[in-house]
């Protein structure tokens, strides 16, 4: 299975931000057990280091998880990021923006292309620049009569919602014919992840996964 047919297939990718290995190792675990496949890694923008981290990180979570799960970049905004996250060993690479040379860079070096857009300018400048994917940003935020308005007009370039997509929204989005969606908050939650209750994650892993078959 080629990474898009994954991403169409699976659907729903879980964004990790800031997170140390062990917790990241141990959710990961916790997210396959409930039937999802994909899983972002973020830059950590903030941090000189984040492009050493964040592959250090990917790197070790495609040598635990070799081809059951495939793992991607995010917050990736520069060519040299993309580089950091092949050599990781990640599939696809996911911006929170439309950056023209990382989206024909990413391509160059052979990786899925997810970039960031909010209007439908933006939308069509990742689209007609090589994105196999666009991701809306933030979906929530512009809210379904926005992603209904838009759609209608650009229905050929596929949308993976992202920012505050949940459990009660999910589904209306796939109904609209959006091919997947980043999810965060849900599959992150902090407090869960210091209680260290990593089996409520496999439950709203399965939650997920259960809408995202239905869709």
């Amino acid at each position: 299975m080629t990474t898009l047919e994954y991403i169409e297939r699976y659907k729903v990718i879980c964004i990790c931000r800031r997170m140390s290995k062990d917790d990241l190792m141990k959710l990961a675990h916790a997210l396959f057990d409930g039937g999802l496949r994909l899983m972002e890694v973020t830059f950590d923008q903030q941090d000189p280091n984040c492009c050493e981290k964040a592959a250090e990180a990917i790197s070790g979570l495609c040598r635990e998880f070799g081809e059951e799960m495939q793992f991607g970049a995010g917050t990736v905004l520069s060519i040299e990021q993309v580089d950091a996250a092949k050599s990781a060993g990640a599939k696809y690479i996911i911006s929170p923006n439309t950056n023209i040379a990382v989206i024909r860079h990413t391509k160059e070096t052979g990786l899925v292309s997810i970039p960031g857009a909010m209007t439908p300018s933006e939308i069509m400048t990742a689209h007609e620049n090589g994105a196999d994917y666009v991701k809306l940003f933030p979906a929530t935020w512009l809210g379904y009569s926005y992603l209904k308005d838009i759609m209608a007009p650009i229905s050929h370039v596929k949308l993976i919602a992202t920012g505050g997509v949940n459990e009660e929204n999910l589904a209306q989005y796939l109904r609209l014919g959006i091919v997947g969606a980043g999810v965060s908050g849900r599959l992150t939650d902090k407090k869960l992840i210091e209680k260290g209750d990593f089996a409520e994650f496999t439950k709203r892993a399965a939650g997920f996964v259960s809408i995202a078959n239905a869709g």
